[in-house]
């Protein structure tokens, strides 16, 4: 069997925040690709603003280093469950996985996640611990935690024969040695490894073309962008081939151009053969999972796998006294064409029409949505979205819905309110580890809607020490009865006007309010939390009766609290049922769905007659 030894394609795989990118960034300082004027941005593959500035990754993106006459092409891809379809299609791309793991907080939940999905796509592993010049660091322990997880996992025994490498990405320098001092301004033993370890492609680039896209990109001049790996074949520019669509359908096409990476650039290139990953325009309807083959022998790859929405969100085209006000796009088509472009390369992403100014958007969480909603808004839009709801299915006739792991991390003094929290909220514990310094680490499995408005509550729990970390686990039967939700009720503005610091003084005893003196409301909009577990109408726009008798104690300063302001995540977690988030370019508003007070008693009293 003839191999590409030239070529090695390896993905990076870690927990969020664990460090990929910022290696990824010193693999292409360290290799011979970029030249010597070329300087690189700090986590440069992080190309979007909400990447940039939230220091996660979202999108998965690929480059290619050159090491010692060998092509590297590395995949950095998301730490998030909430993006992980983009991880379990790359690992169809690459023969071995760089797994990172931080060299203090160790395996975490989405370590075991993305593990578990290279482990079944039985690709070769090396372990790179990181952060190893953290004064806290473990290493020891952390490597003995992660061959646990192998073996938990189920890994065969070439998977548990990992070479393991120690670094600090920050600093450039890695090494063999788990001993910090020992560490070299070198990524030299990484790159070594991958070449010693990682599998090269099979060749056989004269056999018939398989191309299977994974990725998808857009670009207003060439349309829809397939990424991918040729897995047999040669594929060149002008070829006639035939695309095997998922439903069966059969459509033939010309190549008008293809991609290769090269750094941290696309170059167009001529033609491309196995082992190489790439990309190909000239396929207005291309979608994940779909192979390109001769027209004369067509012989479709399997199908990806990807994992369905377990959240879903309306959105709604903003009806609010402030509509129009503040966005550039305020239209349902124009809503809608937005969405419909998401759909071009988001494919755990769906939208449903269900009225001509709403649509049910599901994705894989909280997250997933919720950068959604701010991308829109950033770019100019105006729209109203409801309470998240988590998607019901039936498996065998059973009601199930998804369950969550939950891992978190808590000094040991709030540890006994963490699992009375979880435990009202339905979970289940299912491990506890001490694991030194007066921290203990907790495993539970918590149906999603119990995790819906939970962070908020878990940080005031733990003082902000807590660390709380969840992945999508499983379907389970659902379990009866109300889970999870908002305590309190809402302070609600009965007047439309601007708010005053007279008034927002005497609301301010009953619970905390979110808007500053001069902020404008209107009649139904949430203004701030009760203390109390019933909705309060509240004015906040009363201005103080000005007389012109004066006493000398009277009028002292008005001080009040500064106020809760709420960012998009805390507005969705917040949120009832009845409840809509308006959200424009300049705010994020908290209303009632009815907003009128004497309507919105009625619609209640009915509700509760209709449910006796």
């Amino acid at each position: 069997m003839k191999l590409r030894e030239d070529i090695r394609n390896v993905a990076i795989i870690a927990h969020v925040d664990h460090g990929k990118t910022t290696l990824v960034d010193e693999l292409l300082k360290q290799s011979d690709t970029l030249d010597s004027h070329t300087q690189l941005a700090e986590r440069a593959m992080d190309s979007n603003a909400l990447e940039k500035e939230r220091g996660i990754t979202i999108l998965a993106k690929n480059t290619a280093v050159e090491y010692k006459d060998h092509k590297i092409n590395i995949m950095d891809t998301p730490g998030h469950a909430d993006f992980g379809g983009e991880v379990e299609r790359i690992m169809k791309m690459v023969d071995g996985v760089l797994l990172v793991v931080d060299a203090y907080e160790g395996t975490m939940p989405q370590t075991r996640f993305v593990l578990k999905k290279a482990l079944e796509q039985h690709l070769i592993p090396i372990v790179v611990v990181n952060k190893i010049d953290k004064p806290s660091a473990r290493p020891e322990h952390v490597v003995d935690e992660v061959l646990e997880l192998f073996i938990e996992l189920g890994a065969d025994d070439d998977q548990l024969d990992f070479p393991v490498i120690y670094a600090s990405a920050l600093n450039g320098t890695s090494s063999l040695s788990d001993d910090p001092a020992d560490q070299e301004a070198t990524m030299a033993p990484i790159f070594d490894t991958i070449l010693e370890h990682i599998p090269a492609p099979v060749d056989n680039s004269d056999e018939p073309l398989q191309f299977q896209v994974s990725l998808l990109d857009y670009n207003e001049y060439v349309g829809r962008i397939g990424i991918g790996r040729v897995f047999r074949g040669t594929i060149r520019v002008g070829d006639q081939v035939a695309l095997m669509k998922l439903d069966g359908e059969v459509k033939k096409f010309r190549v008008t151009k293809l991609f290769g990476f090269f750094g941290l650039k696309r170059q167009e290139i001529q033609e491309a053969k196995a082992g190489d990953l790439i990309a190909v325009s000239g396929m207005e309807d291309i979608f994940v999972g779909e192979t390109v083959t001769p027209v004369d022998h067509q012989d479709a790859l399997p199908i990806l796998h990807i994992d369905e929405p377990t959240l879903q969100m309306t959105f709604l085209v903003n009806n609010s006294p402030f509509a129009g006000r503040e966005g550039k796009f305020v239209t349902a088509r124009k809503i809608e064409e937005r969405l419909m472009s998401q759909l071009q390369t988001d494919v755990s992403l769906r939208v449903d029409s269900i009225a001509p100014d709403a649509w049910i958007v599901s994705g894989r969480g909280e997250l997933h949505l919720s950068i959604l909603i701010e991308n829109m808004r950033r770019e100019g839009f105006e729209l109203q979205v409801s309470r998240p709801e988590v998607i019901e299915r039936e498996i065998d006739g059973v009601k199930c819905e998804p369950f969550e792991r939950v891992q978190i991390d808590t000094p040991e003094e709030y540890m006994g309110s963490v699992i009375e929290a979880l435990g009202v909220r339905k979970g289940e514990m299912q491990d506890m580890i001490h694991t030194g310094n007066g921290q203990v680490r907790i495993i539970f499995l918590v149906p999603a809607r119990g995790l819906i408005g939970f962070s908020t509550d878990f940080l005031s729990m733990t003082r902000g020490y807590g660390i709380m970390a969840h992945t999508f686990d499983a379907y389970l039967p659902m379990v009866p009865g109300q889970i999870g939700g908002r305590h309190q009720g809402a302070l609600v503005s009965i007047d439309q006007g601007k708010a005053t610091t007279y008034s927002i003084m005497s609301v301010e005893e009953r619970g905390t309010v979110f808007v500053e003196p001069g902020t404008e409301v209107y009649e139904g909009m949430i203004v701030g939390e009760n203390s109390r577990d019933k909705d309060l109408t509240v004015n906040i726009t009363k201005a103080k009766q000005m007389t012109n008798v004066r006493s000398a104690t009277k009028d002292q300063t008005s001080v009040i609290k500064k106020p809760r302001i709420l960012t998009l995540e805390e507005s969705l977690e917040f949120l009832n049922e009845d409840e809509y988030c308006e959200v424009t370019p300049e705010s994020i508003r908290l209303r009632k769905q009815i907003l009128n007070k004497n309507e919105r008693e009625k619609a209640a009293k009915k509700k509760k007659i209709a449910a006796e």
